[in-house]
């Protein structure tokens, strides 16, 4: 049973699971906390969703963008979110620091009240579930490997379990063997479902969501579809992922000569947002829908509806999918970009990543995903319990390697998995160095005569 190819996964899967365990901990758990944002903010923050201001003038929406850029005389209005009733108005202000508020606008468009981004629910899980707080290329490089390298520890134990026939009974089976065979059937059975929580949160990555991303736009008929000239914002968060980075067409010019880019919600030739709102209305667009203003004097208004937006009471069906362009000046409408107009590749990101959030078809997927995360703690728990049961005192008790050649089976896999995960295959060639380098201190070191 214990080849070279099986004891070769053993020892990976083990090392791997050593190293990486904790933060997997770290992000199942941050997970399972993002799933119920939506519920969890609906109850923290019912006064500024749902309260009033008890004023009872009504205000235009350019009023009430005007009172809380007044009140806050440093912050500019950078997004309008209007949602489906009963939720009140967001909007999202930045100052020229980069520092962002939002700001709640009753129905009577009066302010209810404002919060700092950085401490709400759904930002924080989400920074600790992405970056752990810090942030930085290395550290979201770390988060990736630690998804690549799960689904190495899942597939290398769906391999030893049948190789090893580990869900065999034994007619007597101890402690070890027990918890072992636990380890083992509840990792075979949520195998495929966590493979694709993992490669669904990869459009997020570093690494890879780069990579994909890339591929995406340099291919369109399976990526998302070709715009033109520039950048819509500098903050897209609220765009649909297809063409969250896409490059938009531009607003025309004869309106605004010697009009720079700063503060562009005050831009006075700037056509108002409840003019805007009547163009969105005559092209279908329905609540809930985000208003990105301009971040250049020859840029667009951005009207998106997405399905992964991280918003509370925002995210819509993939087939509601569409982002549409609208000229800042006269407020014409210019392009359109929807769900039909993706490539397969888009397309499967636009369900994969609220499947992978848990709000694709509502509570139920809520619920499959918590099932899948506890289950996947539960193998983490009973493997961890497994290897303290066989642990001798002061030692590792790691795996033994029982043969020196090399499984052919294994390099191929890794081969494969390398290739489809390259921040994977770049880690297993410095783990290859670093194993090369102790073989060679192991062979030069002196040999000690105990015999005397």
């Amino acid at each position: 049973m214990k080849n070279a190819t099986y004891s070769s996964f053993w020892r990976m899967h083990f090392y791997a699971a050593l190293f990486i365990t904790p933060l997997l901990i770290t992000l199942t758990l941050s997970g399972i906390g993002y799933l119920f944002y939506t519920d969890v903010e609906n109850h923290l923050y019912d006064d500024y969703f749902f309260g009033s201001s008890k004023k009872t003038e009504t205000l235009t929406i350019d009023e009430g963008v005007q009172q809380a850029e007044a009140a806050f005389s440093s912050y500019t209005t950078t997004k309008i979110i209007e949602l489906e009733e009963p939720y009140n108005t967001r909007l999202t202000m930045t100052n020229d620091k980069g520092d962002q508020r939002y700001l709640f606008l009753d129905e009577n468009n009066q302010i209810v009240g404002h919060q700092d981004p950085t401490y709400t629910f759904s930002n924080v899980l989400r920074s600790l579930h992405s970056s752990l707080f810090l942030g930085g290329t290395i550290v979201n490089y770390l988060v990736e490997l630690a998804a690549c390298w799960a689904i190495f520890l899942l597939l290398s134990g769906l391999y030893m379990t049948f190789k090893g026939k580990v869900l065999k009974k034994a007619k007597q089976a101890n402690k070890r063997q027990n918890n072992r065979r636990w380890h083992a059937l509840i990792g075979t059975i949520i195998t495929i479902p966590m493979i694709v929580l993992i490669f669904t949160g990869l459009p997020w990555s570093a690494f890879m969501g780069n990579f994909i991303y890339s591929a995406s736009q340099a291919n369109p008929s399976i990526g998302t579809p070709l715009l033109q000239q520039q950048p819509p914002t500098s903050d897209v968060s609220e765009i649909p992922w297809a063409t969250r980075k896409e490059e938009a067409p531009t607003s025309s010019k004869h309106a605004h000569h010697g009009m720079g880019a700063v503060n562009v919600s005050r831009n006075p030739n700037q056509i108002n947002v409840a003019s805007l709102q009547q163009q969105i209305e005559a092209n279908g667009i329905t609540k809930p829908y985000s208003i990105i203003y301009p971040t250049s004097d020859d840029g667009v208004f951005t009207v998106a509806k997405s399905s992964n937006t991280g918003v509370t009471g925002l995210d819509v069906s993939p087939y509601e999918e569409t982002t549409i362009y609208f000229d800042q000046y006269s407020g014409e409408f210019i392009s359109k970009v929807s769900y039909d107009d993706y490539g397969i590749l888009a397309k499967w990101f636009t369900w994969g990543i609220p499947l992978h959030e848990g709000h694709l078809f509502g509570w139920p997927n809520k619920l499959l995903n918590l099932v899948v995360c506890i289950a996947f703690l539960g193998v983490i728990f009973w493997g961890f319990r497994t290897w303290l049961l066989r642990k001798k005192k002061g030692l590792l008790s790691a795996p033994p390697q029982l043969s020196q050649k090399i499984s052919i089976p294994l390099i191929i896999v890794i081969i494969i998995l390398g290739i489809i995960m390259p921040l994977f295959g770049i880690s297993l060639i410095i783990v290859a160095l670093l194993e090369l380098v102790m073989k060679i201190k192991r062979k030069n070191k002196p040999v000690v005569n105990d015999m005397n």
